[in-house]
């Protein structure tokens, strides 16, 4: 209860505005990165569901972009073991001083403070994820070029995160209503995090689609709500350029 309401406290208080992105995400979730892990397993959903999904080769090489505190490596659980490495790459150097101490028990888990947009892992790269972090980029298009480019012919790119639907949704997307296309970008823009119906759309052209589920999650304290979330698994085509369009094939949950 209490470290709830310190929780809340920070988001009605919302992202900083002035400075750069670092230090902004330092301020916001510094006063939380303790029970940061907490309060989002009720906030943040799909994210056992994403990281079973993401294929686990032995010595394959994962990275999760925005990782913040490495939390989702953990639900890699006995598949950890195969692989030669997962990094976790994030700008907030509080929730990276969490990662750290959870890297100090999980040797596998390597930390980086870096932007998605620029950083490059030391080794080619068998699958890369975004958990609940996309949204919090303010180019997130750059992190995505980024991401595509550093996988391997074939490779695996995953995304879970919140959304809200095109006015007029493609064929075979959930249409959301006007509210909740209104409501929530709104609700979370304060906080810094954009939501809008673009990522999903640029992953679906860029990518192959192996799996896209869209659904409804719960929020904390507000039990009467729902906020809509996709989870999304696409594969690089084997002879496609890093980058460049590629068709799509949809699977759905």
């Amino acid at each position: 209860m209490v470290t709830d309401t310190r929780t809340l406290f920070t988001l009605v208080r919302g992202l900083p505005r002035k400075g750069g992105l670092a230090d902004r995400l330092g301020a916001f979730y510094g006063p939380q990165a303790h029970h940061y892990d907490d309060f989002r397993e009720r906030l943040l959903h799909g994210r056992d569901e994403l990281v079973s999904l993401l294929p686990v080769r032995r010595g394959g090489v994962i990275v999760e972009m925005g990782g913040g505190t490495g939390r989702n490596v953990e639900r890699f659980g006995p598949r950890l073991a195969r692989l030669k490495s997962v990094h976790v790459v994030d700008l907030c150097r509080p929730l990276l001083e969490i990662a750290r101490q959870r890297a100090a028990r999980l040797p596998k888990l390597l930390v980086h403070e870096g932007d998605a947009g620029t950083w490059r892992a030391p080794e080619p790269v068998d699958a890369i994820y975004f958990s609940y972090s996309l949204t919090m980029m303010p180019d997130w298009r750059a992190a995505l070029d980024n991401a595509i480019g550093q996988l391997k012919p074939g490779g695996t790119l995953g995304v879970v995160d919140f959304y809200v639907s095109a006015e007029r949704a493609e064929d075979g997307l959930r249409q959301h209503t006007a509210w909740t296309r209104a409501f929530w970008p709104r609700w979370f823009g304060h906080d810094g995090v954009r939501l809008s119906p673009e990522p999903l759309a640029c992953l679906r052209s860029r990518l192959d689609t192996i799996v896209l589920a869209e659904h409804f999650g719960s929020v904390p304290w507000l039990p009467c709500l729902r906020v809509p979330y996709y989870i999304f698994v696409g594969r690089l085509p084997a002879r496609a350029a890093p980058g460049r369009f590629a068709g799509r094939r949809a699977a759905r949950l």
